[in-house]
């Protein structure tokens, strides 16, 4: 193994993770949430409960599925994370229902602790088909996110070093 791949197989979730993390309180509607994602410049976020604990992850894909969606009945899910639906339609034109992220959320989140390995983010990320895993400490509230392209980011930054003879 090389000295590049050695580096790169020892980074860990807290050498990659944003730390400054945007959260979207379960109870914000939609359409705040969708706002503050905008204003954040960022794709998805954490959902996090009154304790500050994350459970679930609101993401631009939930928005296209609600989007998607249009006439037909939303996706529910409940105060325990069960799936219900519900009977209001959507009318074309109309804005964001005011219900709660809570309702379109993704809640089967990955998350993990700051010490998981480089190769073990990626994989999730694969196997799962997502772009972001939160970060958590140990009463799982996030303290950070590492997405795809800060995987991206840290293979790319060391086959810079690579390429200028520095590793």
């Amino acid at each position: 193994m090389t000295t590049l791949e050695t580096a790169l197989l020892q980074l860990t979730a807290e050498d990659l993770m944003t730390r400054d993390v945007v959260v979207i309180p379960r109870r914000m509607s939609l359409h705040a949430a969708a706002h503050l994602l905008a204003q954040a410049e960022v794709s998805g976020a954490p959902v996090v409960d009154e304790e500050g604990r994350c459970i679930g992850v609101l993401s631009a894909a939930d928005l296209v599925h609600w989007v998607d969606r249009g006439k037909q009945s939303a996706r529910r899910f409940d105060e325990d994370g069960t799936s219900s639906c519900c009977d209001w339609q959507m009318e074309d034109g109309q804005e964001m229902p005011p219900d709660a992220v809570a309702y379109y959320m993704t809640p089967d989140v990955v998350t993990a602790k700051p010490d998981a390995a480089i190769g073990d983010l990626a994989r999730w990320m694969r196997d799962a088909r997502i772009h972001r895993i939160v970060i958590v400490n140990d009463v799982r509230q996030p303290i950070g996110v590492v997405s795809s392209m800060d995987v991206l980011a840290a293979v790319a930054r060391l086959e810079s070093f690579r390429e200028a003879g520095v590793v």
